[in-house]
């Protein structure tokens, strides 16, 4: 007889399922997927690019500094002045050595201040330099 009451016993008793372990590895997947996504930067700013039939899409522009068509610099939406885009760039090539810089310029930017650009982008040490171009098909 004490036989049956044991079965029965182990018949009544409710099966709990822990959500801990659940939670925990949820929490462990959204870390992983927010630590590898990587986040771009943009110039911040509007500007008409001017059209190339060679431009070739870069995969990882890294810095991206933009020029207006007054000659304005910009970087992250924020103005700056020529005095810092060498400092900011040498800033991006210390936290990330093997980075490109990327200018984006409208295509009314005076030639004198894109190279101003350039130029303090080249005395920082970036050697992965290009300015950005929309891509048009053959034939201009």
């Amino acid at each position: 007889m004490s036989r049956w009451k044991g079965r029965r016993y182990r018949r009544d008793r409710t099966v709990d399922v822990n959500m801990a372990p659940l939670i925990d590895m949820t929490f462990i997947l959204l870390i992983f997927f927010l630590v590898t996504t990587s986040f771009v930067k943009e110039a911040g700013i509007e500007v008409e690019r001017p059209q190339a039939t060679t431009a070739v899409p870069q995969q990882d522009a890294g810095l991206i500094l933009g020029v207006d068509a007054q000659g304005r610099i910009f970087a992250e939406g924020k103005p700056i002045d020529l005095r810092l885009v060498r400092s900011r760039a040498e800033r991006y090539l210390a936290e990330r050595p093997d980075g490109g810089v990327v200018v984006l310029a409208d295509r009314a930017t005076p030639s004198g201040a894109l190279i101003q650009v350039l130029d303090a982008c080249r005395l920082a040490g970036v050697t992965r330099l290009s300015v950005a171009a929309q891509h048009v098909g053959e034939g201009l």
